[in-house]
């Protein structure tokens, strides 16, 4: 035992050093970890035996899960609202015009037989959240016609699809399904799917928050195994666990749920690791000997599905939107294959469903050409096509986005001879262009109001034009478009949610430190302090 926990800790050490290195080199992180897969390999320099894919399908499994959540979760709504519908187009009939097309081509060209081409065509159908997230991050692609918003909803949410389709592939292959439980089959994976999703985020989310956890920490923890409840419940009655998982995550990661921001980077880090763990599996499960027999055919498959299948899904979906030349040619070009991938072409090598080719290292192949060509190409080919941005921040498509915002805070104690000790909040003299955002009482956060009365060690925050942060705040952006109902109303006027309060308005290159009578216009940004409350406690009014 102690030999094993040596080995997985040398490892995962080896791993976190590589994806220092080869990202200070420009070189594809995940292509590192499969040549570390393929060097401890059956095959490599230190000859691990292992080649249990029923062990491997276990595990890529349970990572996958984590992918999906992470892949909703990680994804800003208000963002990606805009481009909804075409990124959903883009991850069901984009992915299954993949599939078809791949399909085809190895059945026509290739003379595989029938469903086996169309298995492999489903197995990589799919995009790789995790590798388009990590790079639009790592590269600070700001991308015009808010595409990078389209590639993350894209790739977080199309793998559902692909297990779908590779399901009733196997199925078919197996005898096991025809027209009518073909059908059946879809209705039950969408429709449990769907709906145990939205259950279980509702009730996740109601019991976060009510709920206050005494030690810090074990709101990551319910939270993973939400995620896990996610896909387990659907999956156990026939629904599709992943696309439950993928949009948990969505709902989720999209409300105001306390300590949001460490969940998030919790996440990052742990679908990085996940990542980590399917590729080198990958690459030790591989077996180098065999790959001169599949080059051929899996390189054909490859260029085919990166510059014929692809492109022309996207042009089917994108085209009728009129969405610009330059931006269909990048979003076929970002569709990068990865851990879904590898998951269900494990899936599909342990399966009962004869085969006559190499499904898992056909589709090692195409995930090495896919990673190696266009993972590295991506930043240079989105500078080509002019599709760079500077006037946006892909930062802002995440839900962990913080804004350095020009915002200072002041903390006031007071003490028992302090001159605004008995007066109401509305009657203290308060300096020029502050603002009084936040009332500490007894360990408690209050929203100030002008009625509440000043109390000796009572602790207020005022906001003052200058950068900064400070425990107790938490702030959000709204940009108010066309169409709000806040435009050419004063902030006197405007309906105040409970413990939100404006307290900075952008306004192009000038900024408001706003009072009552500041009228909001459109385009302004409004940055707006949500106070993070305890449940468990009593706010005062």
């Amino acid at each position: 035992m102690p030999v094993y926990l040596l080995i997985a800790a040398i490892i995962i050490i080896a791993c976190v050093i590589l994806n220092k290195v080869t990202s200070r080199l420009g070189i594809p992180t995940l292509l590192a970890f499969i040549l570390l897969g393929m060097s401890m390999g059956s095959d490599g320099i230190f000859k691990i035996p292992f080649d249990n894919f029923y062990i491997a399908e276990k595990i890529c499994s349970v990572a996958l899960i984590f992918i999906m959540f992470y892949g909703g979760f990680g994804t800003k709504w208000s963002e990606a609202k805009p481009i909804a519908v075409k990124a959903v187009l883009l991850s069901t009939l984009g992915v299954i015009l993949t599939a078809l097309l791949t399909g085809l081509f190895c059945y026509f060209i290739l003379r595989f037989n029938f469903w086996e081409s169309m298995l492999l065509g489903s197995v990589i159908s799919s995009t790789d959240a995790a590798s388009v997230f990590s790079i639009l991050r790592s590269k600070r692609l700001n991308l015009k016609y808010n595409s990078a918003s389209l590639l993350e909803v894209e790739s977080g949410s199309n793998d559902p699809c692909s297990y779908m389709l590779t399901a009733i592939v196997l199925a078919v292959m197996n005898g096991k399904a025809d027209g009518g439980e073909i059908f059946l089959m879809i209705l039950a994976q969408v429709i449990f799917g769907l709906v145990f999703g939205v259950l279980i985020a509702f009730l996740a989310y109601e019991f976060l928050k009510r709920f206050r956890f005494e030690t810090e920490g074990f709101d990551l923890i319910f939270v993973v195994a939400v995620a896990i409840l996610a896909y387990a419940i659907p999956s156990a009655v026939g629904g599709n666990g992943y696309l439950s998982a993928y949009l948990v995550g969505v709902i989720l990661g999209n409300k105001p749920i306390f300590n949001k921001k460490a969940l998030v980077n919790f996440f990052d880090g742990l679908t990085g690791l996940m990542q980590i763990l399917v590729f080198f599996l990958l690459g030790l499960l591989a077996f180098p000997s065999q790959l001169p027999k599949i080059f051929i055919p899996a390189m054909l498959i490859a260029l085919f599905l990166t510059f014929i299948a692809r492109p022309l899904s996207v042009i089917a979906i994108l085209a009728p939107f009129r969405c610009k030349w330059n931006q269909q040619v990048l979003v076929s070009w970002a569709g990068l294959r990865g851990a879904a991938s590898i998951v269900f072409a494990v899936m599909a090598t342990i399966d009962p469903a004869a085969t006559n080719n190499d499904i898992f290292h056909i589709t090692f192949c195409i995930v090495l050409f896919s990673i190696l060509i266009q993972g590295s190409l991506i930043p240079l080919a989105s500078v080509k096509l002019n599709m760079i941005d500077d006037t946006v921040d892909v930062l802002k498509t995440f839900t962990d986005y913080a804004d350095e915002v020009p915002v200072q805070f002041i903390q006031l104690k007071m003490n028992s001879s302090h001159p605004w000790i008995d007066k109401k909040i509305k009657d203290i003299p308060l300096p020029p262009d502050t603002l009084l955002v936040l009332l500490k009482r007894n360990g408690e956060n209050i929203v100030p109001n002008g009625q509440i009365h000043l109390v000796e060690d009572d602790i207020l925050i005022l906001s003052a034009a200058a950068p900064g942060e400070i425990e107790g705040i938490s702030l959000t952006e709204k940009n108010v478009t066309k169409g709000c109902d806040w435009i050419g109303k004063p902030i006197s006027e405007i309906s105040k949610e409970e413990d939100k309060l404006i307290i900075m308005i952008q306004r192009k290159k000038k900024v408001i430190v706003p009072n009552g009578r500041t009228i909001i216009k459109e385009n302004d940004i409004l940055v707006i302090n949500q106070i993070e409350k305890d449940p468990r406690r009593i706010i005062l009014e």
